[in-house]
């Protein structure tokens, strides 16, 4: 009886680690999209169409557009430009970025699209995404910390309550994910007009010949990558416990 006790104790041991260093990879990516900015990215070179001066009529070379580059997540929108940058995403990094470097408060954005008065003539109906994206990624970072915290309480005394309430909050917390990403996806693919989104009321004055592209940013892609992890390690917390509760009967 002692030595089946002791083995039991010993698999739980090992699957609540395993389930732990998976949940907390999972943890980690997601709280690292949370606090970056950089889950959707934008170049574009819109210059606004002025009247050209005569001298600058009777010349032949045309400017050279400058290229500004977006990047917004939940707390920061940013943008920062430079002529001499080439048009992709690796300018977006950390330590390739120009400066100066111009932001606002991205949670403070979503409802209207321009920086004017509210109602604003551009106001954007699909902001209701936003606001659904911005619930949902604070509910999931709550229920993900929340879950840690009592795992980490359960494993010193072997709880099943614990461990299953904590893989239930980590459940709840990769279904948010899951959430948050599609409705992102439909935001960015379907539902917003991203070119509009992203100039404000310069898009109504760019050139012609304006190129816009968008990407998704890499705290996106941690979100996507910590989702599944922080499912799974749930799930087995969930199992963990429920067995726990089967030998004690």
């Amino acid at each position: 009886m002692i030595l089946s006790r002791a083995s039991t104790k010993m698999k739980v041991g090992i699957a609540a680690l395993a389930a732990g260093i998976i949940g907390g990879i999972g943890v980690l990516l997601f709280l690292i999209a949370f606090g970056t900015d950089y889950w959707l990215l934008a170049t574009e070179n819109c210059n606004v169409s002025r009247e050209r001066s005569p001298a600058a009529e009777n010349t032949t070379d045309s400017p050279k557009p400058t290229l500004f580059f977006h990047h917004e997540g939940f707390f920061w929108r940013c943008w920062f430009n430079g002529d001499e940058y080439q048009e992709t995403i690796w300018n977006f990094w950390f330590t390739s970025q120009a400066h100066p470097k111009h932001c606002i408060h991205g949670y403070l954005f979503p409802m209207p699209i321009a920086l004017g008065p509210v109602p604003h003539p551009s106001y954007d109906p699909t902001a209701v995404y936003r606001g659904f994206w911005t619930a949902f990624i604070i509910l999931a970072v709550a229920a993900s910390l929340v879950g840690g915290l009592l795992l980490v309480c359960a494993v010193p005394f072997v709880a099943a309550r614990l461990y299953k309430v904590g893989g239930g909050f980590l459940i709840t917390s990769g279904v948010l994910l899951v959430l948050l990403i599609v409705l992102f996806v439909l935001w960015k693919e379907f539902a917003a007009d991203l070119q509009r989104y992203i100039l404000l009321e310069r898009s109504q004055a760019c050139l012609p010949e304006t190129h816009f592209h968008v990407y998704y940013g890499w705290s996106f892609m941690f979100a996507a990558a910590g989702t599944p992890l922080v499912l799974l390690s749930g799930l087995l917390f969930l199992f963990i416990g429920r067995s726990i509760c089967v030998e004690e009967k």
